[in-house]
């Protein structure tokens, strides 16, 4: 089944209790529960949910052996030794997936809550507004082209005249001065650029742009390079950059928006970033998180033709999404079925026998599916906003630049026109 493809695996040994000997094999990890398969015969040795880890540690046998514990409700323990590339990578790994499922509103019963059709109802509201930002995108994208053109034309015009200034320079000039430009001349045309020079420095550094902006934030198991250093930590998606933190928020890498030259999606929770370089090795970090569906509504919009999917992916694309009865504990299928039929609302009521309380507890609760597609659409609604706030914010400062070099220019037309009815 499509389930049952692991999101990470590694070659250990299990400890069967029964038969007190150790079985080589693979640990793998799956949306909900964690496998351990014999290499041997092939037999699953071990299979539980997420949901039912009581605790995850570190241990050693009676032999001095470093393994890995996993303690199962009904105090079942399951020990793994030998794990590769080692067992801190490992623990790692399950200790975020299980911590993330426990915090997860999705794994606790829910109550009364909204209607389907009011939960198709939001998402048909928001995906109107995000056309609407989309379009307004669009207009802001054009105005800030306009702009641009309007930049360079004022910069044709800022060479021109300073051609004319050179030319008027040459004019003024006595012909029994033997060096070019007047002595006093040159020192004020000095001064004027110093001057210019100053205000541009401090127009720059009263600038606030809304490029270091966070749009998501994710903990995630970071690892530079491979995945055999695998720790804690956390990636920032911003508006102009990505950022590597640990757990303690220290900046371990800054990838810039222009500078990423691929995002490699190996399955819905395994990402790899990489920045090349000619003639030094590339920078490269892999990210493991259980809420990488998240950001990844985010990335796939940013970095559009650096999102690379690999071929493991595919193997996931076919996943159904858990269902709102598909809850964290073993239930049988006839006690699913039974949860999944008592929240449906009978076919015929009579007038007047349920009241307000009674029908809002029968209405049928609003999909995991729409819940998740609601919230990843509203974080691109934030991503086009933050990106629209920081384009209307170069936009201002465009303006700025364009006020002041018209001033200029119309005040150095101005000069140049008095220089020249001297001349005549």
């Amino acid at each position: 089944m499509s389930r049952d493809v692991p999101i990470h695996s590694w070659p250990g040994s299990y400890y069967i209790n029964s038969e007190k000997r150790w079985e080589n094999g693979t640990l793998s990890l799956t949306r909900t529960t964690v496998n351990f398969v014999s290499s041997q015969s092939k037999a699953s040795l071990a299979s539980f949910r997420l949901s039912r880890i009581m605790e995850i540690k570190m241990e050693s046998s009676s032999f001095i052996f470093s393994t890995l514990t996993v303690l199962e409700e009904g105090n079942v323990k399951h020990w793994f030794g030998s794990l590769k590339p080692n067992r801190v990578v490992v623990y790692n790994v399950l200790e975020h997936f299980w911590r993330e499922r426990l915090l997860s509103p999705g794994s606790e019963s829910r109550g009364a809550e909204c209607q389907p059709s009011k939960g198709r109802e939001l998402i048909n509201l928001v995906a109107g507004a995000q056309r609407r930002l989309e379009d307004t995108g669009r207009v802001l994208s054009h105005h800030g082209e306009q702009f641009d053109n309007m930049m360079q034309g004022l910069e044709k015009i800022d060479s021109d005249l300073g051609v004319a200034d050179k030319l008027l320079s040459e004019l003024e000039t006595p012909s029994w001065w033997p060096f070019g430009k007047l002595p006093w001349k040159a020192q004020q045309e000095a001064k004027a650029e110093d001057a210019a020079r100053a205000a541009a420095v401090a127009a720059a550094a009263g600038k606030v742009s809304g490029r270091n902006k966070v749009i998501t934030s994710i903990p995630a198991v970071v690892s530079k390079g491979g995945d055999s250093d695998l720790k804690p930590g956390c990636l920032l998606v911003l508006v102009s950059s990505l950022e590597v933190r640990d757990t303690s928020c220290q900046l371990l890498h800054r990838f810039e928006r222009n500078e990423i030259d691929e995002i490699r999606v190996h399955n819905p929770y395994e990402i790899t970033v990489r920045q090349r370089f000619i003639g030094k090795p590339d920078v490269c970090y892999r990210f493991l998180s259980a809420k990488m569906p998240e950001a990844m509504s985010v990335l796939e919009m940013q970095y559009k033709k650096k999102v690379e999917f690999a071929s493991e992916y595919t193997a996931f694309k076919a996943t159904p999404v858990s269902s709102p009865c598909d809850i964290g504990g073993p239930i049988g299928n006839e006690g699913l079925l039974q949860k999944c039929q008592d929240t449906e609302v009978p076919l015929e009521v009579p007038a007047g026998d349920l009241s307000q309380l009674q029908v809002h507890v029968l209405q049928p609760s609003v999909s995991q599916a729409e819940a998740q597609e609601l919230k990843q659409m509203l974080m691109q609604l934030k991503n086009l906003a933050l990106e629209a706030e920081t384009e209307l914010e170069r936009q201002d400062e465009v303006l700025d630049v364009l006020t002041s070099s018209t001033d200029r220019a119309t005040m150095h037309i101005g000069k140049h026109t008095c220089r020249m009815k001297r001349l005549l």
